[in-house]
């Protein structure tokens, strides 16, 4: 059963896709994976396809799929980068991402190449008053 939309967190420090996954820049890298609203529409995690360490994507292309009893999603690109990892404990414990979606349970880390992308994304604000609207 999700929760209501006030129930869910969203941190200020990250930034939002409208394609419900989050960023954290630091510096030149930054940590992505899905916003707490996406695991919890989703419902327990089954399975989380990890793209390839040193592939690059633009933003807003498929970098992999994400599983759950109820339904597979594509992840999208937040920002253009290259991949310098993958969180591999994902695929022992997809259900980290349920857990702990901004910590343990993050998906990628990018080498961003242009970080000036991240500004375009939504503020954590921005974010839930989009999530209420779905």
């Amino acid at each position: 059963m999700s929760k209501n939309i006030s129930e869910l967190v969203f941190p200020d420090d990250l930034r939002y896709s409208d394609e419900h996954v989050w960023v954290r820049l630091d510096g030149e890298e930054a940590l992505a994976g899905i916003s707490d609203y996406a695991q919890d529409q989703l419902g327990e995690v089954a399975f989380v396809e990890l793209p390839e360490t040193g592939a690059e994507f633009a933003a807003g292309e498929e970098f992999g799929t994400i599983e759950s009893l109820k339904s597979v999603s594509n992840l999208y690109m937040p920002v253009s980068g290259e991949i310098i990892a993958v969180n591999d404990a994902l695929e022992a414990n997809p259900t980290l991402v349920n857990a702990s979606c901004y910590e343990t349970g993050w998906i990628v880390r990018i080498r961003v190449s242009n970080a000036a992308e991240a500004d375009k994304l939504l503020s954590a604000d921005q974010y839930r008053n989009f999530a209420e609207q779905i």
